[in-house]
Order: C-alpha cells, then structure tokens, then sequence
C-alpha cells in the first residue's frame, strides 16, 4: 500500500494559478492588439481640442486710400531784413527770436546824430539858395521890364536871366540832397517789412555794420509748408486743395492741403516736392522732418480683424475652419490696415470660416472647438 505525500499539493495549485494567469495576459494582449493605433490616437484627440475658438468671416468695408511721404518743415516765405545804409552803430535792438512783429514795427535803431547833423545843414543850404533865387529872381523881372526901354543891354540882361536861371538850379538840387538826408534819417530805423515770427536774429547793439548787412530774418504771417518728396510715378494722383494728414516729429498731426506740385523732378532721386499749406502748424518748427498721408479717397476691400492675421516667418497667415473641426494654415496677402481691420489681397476664399483669434497658439492640423462669439458689451447712457 503506497502512501501520499502532503507536500505536493501546494505547489500543484499554484502551478495551475500562473497557467491561468498567463493565458489571461495573452487574451489580453490580443484584444489590443486588434485596436488599430491611429484610430485610437485620433479618438484621443477629437475628445480633447487644443483650443476653443470663435470664428469670423471676411467682410467687405470702404477703407480709404493714402499716399504717404516723408520730407521737411519749412518756412512759407521768409524776408530777410538788412541794413540800409553805411557804417552806422546799433544803437537798440527791440525784438529777438520767435517774436511776433507786426507790419511797420520798429525792430532796431541806429544812432542818428550825425544824419541829424547833415540834415540841418541841408535845410540851411536850402534856406540859402531859396534867398538868392529871390533876389536872382527879381533882378531878372526888372531886367525884361527895362528890356523895350534900352537901359540896358542885351548881354546884362542876358545875365540877369542866366542868374535867375542858376539860382533856381542850385535851389533844386539843395532841396533834393535834403530829401536823400531825410531819407537816410528814416532809415535809421529797421521796419519789420510784414507780419510775421521772427526767425533769426544777428544784429549786435553797438555794432557798426555796411550796407546790406542781414540783421533778422522773419517768417512771413507765421506759415510753415510741409515739403513732401514724392515718387514722379505718384505725383499724377496729388493735385491742390487735397487734404494731407502731416505728422511733425514729436507733435500731434497738423492738417494741411496741398497748395502746389512742383513743375520739375529731381533728375537724381526722381522725386518730386510737393508743398503743403499748414495754417495751423501748432507745435511744428521749420527744419522739423515729418510724415504725412495724402487723402486720395477710398475704396471697397475684403477685411477681417487684425487679431485673426498672423506674422509667421516674414508672411501672413490665417486659421481655416475644416472638416471635423481641424484648422488649416493659410498663407494671405495683406494692405491697408483701418480700425481694428485688414485688407486681404489675396489667398482666402471669400466664404472662408477664420479663426477670429489665438491663432498664435494653434498648430496646422489641430482640432478646435467651436463657441459662439460673446455679444458686445452695451454702455449705459448717461
């Protein structure tokens, strides 16, 4: 009779307990197995968008059409305002830069000694040869009454009349070096020639200066122009009265109209000047560089909002609403910006459903979820 050993039937059980479990883990690995990898990974990710976006479409909007240009601040006309007369001294200088003169204000004076001097010794001669006409004048009347009678001769009466003749002469010529001394006289004082700023200042009290020496210069009525160097190609839309948007360095925007295209180009640049009336310059200062914008209408333009545009690598690119929700990247041509909007030139289907923004955080292929865009705020009137 053979006996059975207890021992044994531990290590049975658990023998049959690592069969059942291995068969388990390879019914396992069938069963996942038989799950194709993309599907699983797309069923992944159409559960889980990367983004929720709000979409837009392209309108069309009247934006206006400008021409822009650079170039400088100018005087509209400047006077320069010298010395009359010859080697006289500053005596007062009554007005200094950026002063406002009116027409006829005395601006400096001279010292007037001296022309006062020879003025009176003019009227003096004056005053003289005014005596001997008279007294030429009265031997020459009784000469021609005594003339019939014989008394005298032809050649004393002759002379009388001669004498009469050259009084008056001389008494002429005194009266007119009188009138050039009361010229200079008036000269002694420097006029402002027009209303205006004065823009320049070299006249020195003291100072001995000759004749057509410049001692201000002065901004006729205070006008600046903008003097804009445009393209010849371009000069042909610009035309007078055209309103102009000028912006001085540093200043707000002055408006202005075009007063005149300049009849001639520059043969190097190819440039044209084009001058522009700034009536109200404000804080805008001759020499200043400025730049400006021609008002040349507007025109109909497909536009989407800004925020829907992205830069990407030197190009323009929007987001595309697909199939299955998956944006597309698209390349876009782009213009004029007005507002909050951009034109599109090209590149994008009119019906075309854009991703309004966030653009910069997608990807080409990425599933989004769609939302509604939230109503705009309404403002309470007050």
């Amino acid at each position: 009779m053979k006996t059975q050993m207890p021992g044994l039937k531990f290590p049975a059980l658990a023998l049959a307990a690592l069969l059942l479990l291995a068969g388990g883990a390879q019914v396992f690995s069938v069963r996942a197995a038989d799950v194709p990898a993309p599907a699983a990974a797309a069923s992944a990710a159409a559960a889980k968008p990367a983004l929720t976006v709000t979409l837009t479409q392209p309108q069309r909007a009247a934006l206006a059409l400008t021409l822009a240009a650079n170039g400088s601040i100018a005087a509209w006309q400047e006077a320069l305002i010298g010395a009359e007369s010859n080697g006289w001294r500053l005596d007062q200088v009554l007005v200094n830069v950026g002063d406002a003169v009116r027409r006829g204000q005395v601006l400096a004076s001279f010292t007037v000694d001296l022309a006062q001097a020879e003025l009176a010794q003019g009227r003096a001669a004056v005053a003289e040869a005014e005596a001997t006409l008279a007294e030429a004048a009265a031997n020459a009347q009784r000469a021609r009454e005594l003339q019939a009678s014989g008394a005298l001769s032809a050649q004393q009466i002759n002379q009388f009349l001669t004498a009469e003749r050259t009084a008056q002469a001389r008494l002429d010529a005194l009266r007119a070096a009188a009138q050039v001394q009361q010229l200079r006289l008036a000269q002694a004082r420097v006029l402002a020639p027009d209303d205006g700023v004065i823009s320049s200042r070299s006249a020195t009290v003291g100072a001995v200066v000759p004749v057509g020496t410049e001692l201000f210069r002065l901004i006729r009525r205070g006008r600046l122009e903008w003097r804009a160097e445009v393209a010849a190609s371009e000069l042909a839309q610009l035309r007078p009265g055209q309103a102009v948007r000028v912006l001085p360095a540093g200043g707000p925007a002055v408006a202005g109209k075009v007063r005149m295209v300049a009849p001639t180009v520059d043969a190097a640049t190819r440039n044209g000047i084009v001058y522009v009336d700034l009536p109200a310059p404000g804080q805008a200062r001759a020499g200043m560089f400025a730049r400006g914008e021609f008002d040349l209408g507007s025109a109909s333009a497909l536009t989407l909002p800004q925020t829907a545009v992205l830069q990407r690598d030197g190009f323009s690119y929007v987001f595309t609403l697909g199939p299955g929700n998956q944006v597309r990247q698209t390349k876009v041509g782009v213009g004029r910006r007005a507002g909050e909007r951009i034109e599109i030139t090209g590149g994008l289907d009119p019906e075309a459903r854009v991703v309004a923004s966030g653009g910069g955080f997608l990807a080409d292929g990425d599933t989004v979820r769609v939302v509604d865009a939230p109503p705009p705020v309404k403002t309470a009137s007050r």
